[in-house]
């Protein structure tokens, strides 16, 4: 599937700031999306995640999961023990969750760590493999438990050239990313947060997946967010407020948050609208964004999801 799907709806006029949208779903029953967030460990002690963590896996390249081994499911497989889950990037899967229940306070999540760690808490590298693995889990279990999103916010930007093809060729993990899409389920990676404004990171870069930007609390393109008009796909909030293990709430800035709120979004749309095909939903948030750029970009699709709800 192409990056960029012509849109075949007429486009809304309607602007409602994105902070409103999480307060209008709060008590709406229609938009229950369930999505997969796949990143470092989750604390699932924290009350807003009582009844929305839908279930719990873990899926790494070595056997580092809570029981010893490469994969592991059910209860306590997304924790990590409490003196290093806020240590070494640990603490960012609990924040893109809480970023995901922000952005629709109905949310179910199916939460995969694929990040492993050595006894003593330091972070192991996640390899291609890892995202291999893990897009072959998401597969397997799509159907299980409804995955209408997948938000991976992890990536990297070792990237070929400015103006060639600078994507890294990983056939077999664009293959998983685009089986997924023929099966109507999107997978969101960040552009990434180097102020490359020609280049997005891998996996974002690769065409079958949905690259995320980020913009500020102004609707404006954050400085940060890298961008490639022929491979961004939209943009949503990535200057925000998360919780952190242990329930203390801190800023963030990225489009590691950008990412989940969208995919979010996304399956807020899939949910409310659920005959809706991929890309009749990608059509849709595409007619109805909101245009946003900042002095180095412009072109984006801000995610507006009011608008594209709107749409009867």
């Amino acid at each position: 599937m192409n990056k960029k799907i012509l849109s075949a709806l007429v486009a809304l006029t309607l602007i409602i700031p994105i902070t409103a949208n999480a307060a209008s779903l709060q008590n709406k029953t229609v938009a229950q999306p369930t999505i997969a967030i796949l990143d470092t460990a989750l604390d699932t002690s924290l009350p807003i995640f009582k009844d929305r963590i839908l279930f719990e896996a873990c899926v790494t390249q070595f056997s580092t999961c809570p029981n010893g081994m490469a994969e592991m499911e059910g209860t306590n497989s997304a924790t990590m023990p409490a003196q290093f889950i806020s240590k070494n990037g640990f603490d960012h899967g609990t924040q893109m969750a809480s970023l995901a229940v922000a952005a629709n306070p109905n949310v179910k999540i199916v939460f995969v760590r694929i990040i492993g760690s050595n006894p003593n808490g330091t972070r192991q590298v996640a390899g291609e493999p890892t995202v291999i693995n893990a897009l072959d889990w998401i597969y397997r279990n799509k159907d299980r438990f409804n995955i209408q999103a997948v938000s991976m916010s992890q990536g990297h930007h070792n990237l070929g050239a400015a103006g060639t093809d600078y994507c890294p060729k990983t056939p077999i993990t664009e293959g998983k990313i685009q089986a997924l899409a023929d099966a109507g389920v999107p997978v969101f990676f960040p552009a990434g947060n180097n102020r490359d404004y020609v280049r997005i990171d891998w996996p974002a870069c690769i065409k079958s997946s949905i690259a995320v930007g980020a913009v500020m609390q102004t609707n404006e393109v954050a400085i940060y967010s890298n961008f490639d008009s022929n491979l961004i796909d939209f943009f949503a909030l990535g200057t925000t407020r998360a919780i952190v293990p242990g329930g203390r709430t801190i800023n963030v800035g990225g489009t590691s948050a950008a990412t989940v709120i969208a995919a979010t979004q996304w399956a807020t749309v899939k949910s409310a609208k659920p005959t809706l095909t991929y890309s009749q939903i990608y059509n849709l948030i595409s007619s109805t964004s909101i245009p946003t750029k900042n002095s180095k970009v412009s072109g984006g699709k801000l995610i507006n999801l009011s608008g594209a709800l709107s749409v009867q």
